[in-house]
């Protein structure tokens, strides 16, 4: 399955990010993707951990969805930056490396060290909450609101992107 821009751009549309694939919009976009403000490198790092290994174009969609999102928006994006932060600065003491640079099994290994697959959520509480809150949530919501990642668990026509009445008109045993 291939993750493409154009299903990162359909999880922005559902956050109410994007309205539309406006040129105005999408420039914008591109402008964020040359200069990344954030570590990429470990964001699509931690995707290739919580997607399924299957999955393909992780660094495309994950730059396109990260740009939407941090777009005009500093405090989520210095919150998005310290929780990255904490992310690498773990794998360098438990692992001896940025977490970009591990293996698979190392940067499951860390996230789960580090309790971000069982902590709740919180943008402003310890750490490993604002891991979950700003890296792993994240990056889970965008890839089941896209229309790629949707199909896997049956909801390939998300809120925001178009699909037509036959998506609508199929019954419970489809």
């Amino acid at each position: 399955m291939e993750l493409t821009r154009r299903d990162a751009l359909a999880a922005l549309a559902s956050t109410g990010i994007v309205v539309g694939a406006g040129a105005a919009a999408l420039s914008h976009l591109d402008d964020r993707r040359a200069k990344p403000d954030v570590d990429v490198d470990t964001l699509v790092a931690v995707a290739e951990v919580l997607y399924p290994s299957e999955v393909t174009g992780v660094r495309e969609f994950v730059e396109t969805f990260v740009a939407g999102r941090t777009a005009d928006r500093p405090d989520y994006h210095a919150g998005m930056a310290d929780a990255l932060a904490v992310v690498d600065e773990r794998a360098e003491r438990w692992f001896d490396g940025p977490f970009a640079t591990l293996d698979r099994e190392d940067r499951d290994a860390t996230l789960r060290q580090l309790g971000a697959d069982a902590i709740p959520p919180d943008p402003e509480g310890r750490p490993p909450g604002r891991v979950r809150y700003y890296v792993v949530n994240e990056l889970l919501y965008a890839f089941y609101t896209s229309p790629a990642g949707g199909s896997l668990v049956g909801t390939e026509n998300p809120i925001g992107h178009p699909g037509g009445t036959t998506s609508y008109q199929r019954g419970p045993d489809a």
